[in-house]
């Protein structure tokens, strides 16, 4: 999927300012930040790397600029207070994304573009700088002052006496270590007057050019100047109620001197935990290694496969895990086992998901799988449902995989026991199973279930008792269970009788008549709590549904017509007395509205489940959800985080985007969602997503100007064209 942003939609800085890009490795690093390279959160950086004690930004930025003739042009940004300081945004004529960023700036008759690339296997950004103009021009010289952080990404950096800012000399550029806790960081260039493609001819073959000439390598040279960089703001910080300042090292600053025109050709940077030998060389290798990728990937559900893999990563001690979101979460169980069967078994990444799986059944310590993990061996055990998902995913799983029995049995069945077991023995925190077989958890001051925001240390959403979809998990759990069992050839675990009973007391507990019928969300002390919540919607999409046949499509109907929005599943009707319709301000505010109406894509794919199951008019009711969703696709997918799908939305019209701009659990489940819409109605999903892909690529009539166009390779109707 390739982005699009025109001159007026780089000059409007209010809006390209919200627009972010986002580049990640197999190894927890990332780099990221606005389409104007100026950086709007702490957690933005040109290089953050994940270590032992979490990812750090250790290269915030880069101070730009191009000197010739007397006279200097920055094409970079920062926040300084009350201003966006160097201007090099109003040089900005277009911004592309594809698999890397792309800039091109334009001064007159002269243009230079930046593209950025996150080395895949290395903790290690490349950059390339290509500039293009006629004769007669001035020599110029690119300057490059590298602007350090090195601080933990939810952190901020003041300037001190305790940074170290000795460098050393390395090939085209330095190394420092400002702190000897973190990573050294090594910034090296090499400028070449000859394009890559020439160099793939001569360098690397080890011989000339393509006309026997041997590319000139220009000067480089780096002039230790330490200094600090101070008040650099980030807005988003300040807009969501945290400190919003913070001081910037730079070491010194790199001149490097640039093709003549009109020959033209590249400056190749690199900046990593490790010093880079061939940097032109390495980026020929990035870049082609990417641009195969992109080939594989084809429409919507293409796409979003392959954004599942930034989440997909090998933790420095070498687990592999999946991050929860981008640009703050780390891995947790519950977002992990939710996310894994459309981050990996339904996206071609089998083996690293049946790796996830094995590596978690390690951690299982009385039926429960971490919530959250730490390098350091401390996991957090305080959820009562990841291990159920640990059900689910496997459920998935054997879906996709060939001998997929056989790999539950030798790598599963165990683990999935002992959370059976666990669970009736009680594991702790109020967690136990009453006579009926019903799932308990927690009390007035916990928050066990995925609805577990807190102000001021007490519960928003208090659900302390059977939560509704704990126990259609638990079912599900217990019915897969069994069927494992019963191909195993072993005992069952539950029992027919026992599920029985259990369906039966689910039915009393929970169904309540009102308005047409649903699912209530808490029984507690003989109570039923009857908000309408998206919850009560997975007693009807697990594979082994605990509600009766005969309530299914009523609980659809609620979900439909009180929750259903352009973007997912409210959490709270909107007719509630607690409803918050609008997701912001600081973080009190924030968790006060989190489960109160916010909306949450990723309850897409178990709305679109029970859907399939419920639909008596099949291709009626895949093409009213794909209608009702299209602005997901059209719109969002162009803002925020490009081509990714944020945390969550407001409750409310126009439902703006919030939270994490890259959520596993959004992208997964509704790449898991379209490719089931596309199973159940291809023809329906196929005329949808052709109006998806031209809505994407021709923006509204009146609005042509300032906004982005995206293209997407689709089927087209037409056997063996495309579109």
């Amino acid at each position: 999927m390739r982005f699009s942003f025109d001159k007026a939609a780089c000059q409007n800085t209010r809006r390209a300012l919200h627009r972010e890009w986002l580049l990640t490795n197999r190894l927890g690093d990332c780099s990221c930040s606005s389409i104007l390279c100026c950086n709007t959160r702490k957690y933005h950086g040109m290089l953050a790397v994940s270590t032992p004690q979490g990812r750090h930004v250790l290269l915030s930025t880069l101070e730009e600029s191009v000197y010739g003739g007397g006279r200097e042009f920055f094409f970079s940004s920062r926040q300084h207070p009350g201003t966006l300081y160097p201007n090099g945004h109003e040089y900005l004529e277009a911004f592309y994304l594809d698999q890397w960023p792309q800039s091109v700036y334009r001064v007159g008759e002269v243009s230079l573009s930046r593209e950025v690339l996150l080395c895949k296997n290395s903790s290690r950004v490349l950059l390339r700088y290509e500039l293009r103009g006629p004769a007669g021009i001035p020599d110029l010289v690119l300057r490059i002052k590298p602007l350090l952080a090195f601080r933990n990404v939810h952190a901020l950096t003041r300037a001190n006496t305790c940074l170290r800012h000795d460098t050393q000399e390395v090939t085209g550029g330095f190394g420092i270590r400002p702190y000897e806790a973190l990573p050294s960081l090594f910034v090296q260039a090499v400028a070449l007057t000859e394009p890559s493609s020439v160099l793939d001819q001569g360098i690397m073959a080890g011989g000339g050019g393509a006309d026997g000439q041997q590319p000139e390598a220009l000067p480089v040279s780096f002039t230790p100047a330490p200094d600090w960089f101070r008040n650099v703001e980030y807005f988003e910080e300040r807009e969501r109620g945290f400190d919003d300042s913070e001081d910037l090292f730079m070491p010194g600053v790199l001149e490097i001197a640039l093709p003549p025109l009109p020959l033209g050709g590249y400056v190749y940077v690199a900046a990593g935990t490790e010093p880079c030998e061939g940097v032109d060389r390495q980026w020929e290798a990035e870049s082609r290694s990417r641009t195969a990728a992109q080939h594989e990937s084809r429409g919507l559900v293409g796409h979003l496969a392959q954004v599942g893999e930034q989440f997909c990563v090998t933790t420095p001690s070498g687990r592999p895990a999946v991050l929860a979101g981008y640009p703050w979460f780390d891995a947790w169980g519950r977002d992990t086992l939710i996310s894994l069967p459309g981050l990996t078994f339904h996206a071609g990444r089998e083996e690293f998901g049946l790796r996830v799986l094995a590596d978690l059944g390690q951690y299982i310590r009385n039926g429960l799988v971490p919530n959250m993990f730490s390098e350091s061996g401390d996991h957090a055990y305080n959820s009562v449902d990841a291990s159920l998902w640990y059900a689910f995913a496997l459920q998935q799983m054997l879906t996709t995989v060939p001998d997929g029995l056989a790999w539950a049995h030798q790598h599963a069945w165990e683990a999935l026991k002992s959370i059976i077991k666990g669970y009736r023995r009680g594991p702790g925190m109020g967690i136990f199973v009453d006579a009926e077989g019903l799932l308990h958890a927690g009390d007035a001051h916990t928050q066990l279930t995925w609805m577990d925001a807190q102000v001021d240390g007490q519960p928003v959403t208090p659900r302390q008792g059977c939560p509704v979809e704990v126990n259609a998990l638990w079912y599900n759990t217990l019915a897969f269970a069994d069927s494992l069992a019963a191909a195993f050839h072993e005992p069952l675990i539950t029992g027919e009788r026992q599920r029985a009973a259990l369906r039966d007391a689910f039915l009393r507990r929970f169904w309540t008549n009102d308005e047409g019928g649903h699912l209530g969300d808490v029984w507690r002390d003989g109570h039923l709590d009857r908000s309408v919540r998206p919850n009560q919607i997975f007693a009807v999409s697990l594979p082994h549904a605990v509600l009766v046949d005969d309530c299914h499509a009523q609980v659809v109907e609620c979900v439909r017509n009180r929750l259903l929005t352009p973007y997912g599943l409210r959490t709270l009707a909107p007719d509630a007395p607690a409803y918050v319709g609008r997701y912001g301000g600081n973080a009190h505010s924030r968790d006060g509205a989190y489960h109160q109406g916010t909306v949450w894509p990723w309850l897409l794919g178990h709305y679109a489940d029970a859907l399939l199951q419920t639909a008596w008019d099949l291709n009626g009711a895949v093409q009213g959800l794909l209608d009702t969703l299209t602005p997901l696709f059209c719109k969002h997918l162009c803002e925020a985080g490009l081509g990714s799908i944020s945390e969550v939305f407001d409750g409310s019209p126009p439902y703006a985007p919030g939270g994490c701009t890259a959520q596993a659990w959004s992208v997964a489940e509704c790449q898991r969602m379209l490719k089931n819409l596309q199973r159940g109605a291809p023809e329906i999903y196929s005329q949808w997503e052709r109006r998806v892909a031209h809505c994407l690529a021709n923006p509204p009539s009146g609005d042509k100007t300032g906004v982005c166009r995206a293209t997407i390779t689709v089927e087209s109707a037409t056997p063996g064209s495309e579109e």
